[in-house]
């Protein structure tokens, strides 16, 4: 895949690859226990929205979840790779939202179901344009922030990641082929909580002491 294609990949990328409760102080503020290895979902691809479009609350939910997350975009085709390479094939990031129905996956968490409905619906996946590798050199140490309606709800450093970034990857490819313009989410940290129709988000991603890119996204 070109580079060209690899940067628009909403367009090329073939799957969406999440990781649940890979922040420590989420974990702690849940009262979930900390997990031995990644937990992982997917989203399709058709969940992807860029900005200048909506969010919109999927029909019959009534608690609606905002999630942070920096993705890591792959360049290059990863099979089982070990931790100390897969950074190699990297192509760059992205900001993202893993928007979440909330009372649609406790549900399915109770009945023992799959969250497909409540993390894969369509405007699921806001996204930022494509930001190069070498923006981010420590992915250790990147900030998060979301806002709703101007008040900061999430706000913090990926260096409390259980998991980190190449630990994510390396795991990932174990059971997944990773192909150019795939996208993997890496968790969300603490702060994730509700937000309504007719609100707006705002979020951001910073690395190195410089902000990379920012949205805005209206909830309808």
């Amino acid at each position: 895949m070109s580079a060209e294609n690899i940067s628009n990949f909403r367009k090329f990328g073939k799957k969406i690859i999440c990781v649940g409760r890979n922040y420590k102080a989420l974990a702690a503020e849940q009262g979930n226990p900390i997990p031995e290895s990644p937990i992982v979902f997917l989203k399709p691809t058709t969940s992807y929205i860029e900005p200048g479009q909506d969010i919109v609350i999927p029909p019959g939910c009534n608690e609606f979840f905002h999630e942070v997350e920096l993705g890591v975009v792959i360049g290059t085709r990863a099979k089982d790779v070990a931790e100390n390479d897969v950074m190699k094939h990297v192509a760059g990031y992205a900001l993202c939202l893993d928007m979440t129905a909330m009372d649609f996956q406790l549900a399915a968490k109770a009945d023992g179901q799959p969250w497909a409905l409540a993390k894969g619906f369509d405007t699921a996946c806001p996204v930022s344009e494509f930001i190069p590798k070498e923006k981010i050199p420590d992915t250790s140490a990147a900030r998060l922030w979301l806002k709703v309606d101007g008040d900061m709800k999430q706000d913090s450093s990926t260096s409390d990641m259980i998991f980190p970034v190449p630990h994510v990857l390396s795991y990932l490819s174990r059971y997944f082929t990773l192909e150019p313009g795939d996208i993997v989410l890496t968790g969300s940290p603490a702060g994730a909580g509700p937000v309504s129709r007719d609100q707006v988000i705002d979020a951001g991603l910073e690395a190195g002491g410089q902000a990379l890119t920012s949205f805005t996204f209206s909830v309808k």
